[in-house]
Formats: C-alpha cells, sequence, structure tokens
C-alpha cells in the first residue's frame, strides 16, 4: 500500500513546489511522522483496560504501542506516580502512510454525519491534531471483541513551517478538511 507515498513523490510535491516557490526541493513540506496517543483515566481501577487499548491500537496501526506512566502524583485524580494512564505510538515511514490512507478514505467516511474534519486544529507550527470519538470507525476492530468505546488522539506531525503549507499538504494527501 505504498501509493500514498508514490502520490506525494508524484504529484503532492510538485503541485506544492509550484504553489509556493520554494526555491529547493527540500523546501517542500512532507509528513514527518502520525502520533495516536488514547488516554485511559479507568485504568488506575481497572488494568486490564490498558491491554484491551493496546491490542485495539496495535490492530489499527500494525505497530506495538508504549504505555505512558504518569509522571506526577495527583491526589485529587486518585493518581500516583509510575501508574499506567494510556498508549501511543508514533508512526514513521511506509507505515504512516498506510495508516494515513486508511484513516482518509476507509475510516473517516464511516463516521455518522460526516462533514470532514475541522481545518482550524493547527497549532502554528504546521502540525494538526485532531480526535475521533470511537475506535469502531476502523474496519480492523470487531465490534463484539471490544470491551468498552474509547476515543483517541492523532497528530500529524509536518516539517512545513506554516498552517497554510500544511494545510494544502494534508488537503492534497486526502484529508477531508470540512468547508
Amino acid at each position: 500500500m505504498a501509493r500514498l507515498k508514490d502520490y506525494y513523490k508524484k504529484d503532492v510535491a510538485p503541485a506544492l513546489m509550484k504553489k509556493f516557490s520554494y526555491d529547493s526541493v527540500m523546501q517542500i513540506p512532507k509528513l514527518d511522522k502520525v502520533v495516536i496517543n488514547v488516554g485511559a483515566g479507568e485504568a488506575k481501577d481497572n488494568a486490564k483496560a490498558i491491554d484491551a487499548i493496546m491490542s485495539d491500537i496495535a490492530t489499527i496501526t500494525g505497530q506495538k504501542p508504549m504505555v505512558c506512566k504518569a509522571k506526577k502524583s495527583v491526589a485529587n485524580f486518585k493518581l500516583r506516580e509510575g501508574m499506567s494512564i494510556g498508549v501511543k505510538v508514533t508512526l514513521r515511514g511506509e507505515r504512516m502512510y498506510e495508516f494515513v490512507d486508511r484513516l482518509f478514505n476507509i475510516a473517516l467516511p464511516r463516521v455518522r454525519d460526516f462533514r470532514g474534519i475541522n481545518p482550524n486544529s493547527f497549532d502554528g507550527r504546521g502540525n494538526y491534531n485532531m480526535g475521533i470519538k470511537e475506535q469502531l470507525i476502523f474496519p480492523e476492530i470487531d465490534y463484539d471483541k471490544i470491551d468498552k468505546v474509547r476515543g483517541m488522539d492523532i497528530c500529524f506531525v509536518t516539517t512545513a513551517k506554516t498552517d497554510e503549507e500544511s494545510r494544502e499538504l494534508l488537503s492534497l494527501m486526502g484529508a477531508p478538511f470540512a468547508k
């Protein structure tokens, strides 16, 4: 499924070069990495929740996720330092392009009442963040095998310097931004 990477080289990069009139091909923004994060507040009470999240994320991304631990103790949240509170995975290279392709073309259109993703979720430095309310939009997840519907945060890290360059890059790669 290297078609998105090939498409980037053949169509996206020349279009960006022409639109922003870069001097060098090294100035053309590209997707650096995609970080998927799932916070699990219920993990402090239920240790099996982390295992369920890890298996879901591994199924979705094709890569083993990393368990995130609490850095500080917070008494109001009944949280101690070192407790497992989430799961994250960083995708680069071929897996990243495959995941982005599946997200934009298969998973997001399966969202109920989908009108596009928010075009204003850029951070000012060319990175884009979005949230998904349920992991069931991915076809790899079997509805009968999940214990709880969970959401996830997806962060697209690009080499773009501005939000405009990043928005153009992601839309040329197939991101369904809302009009």
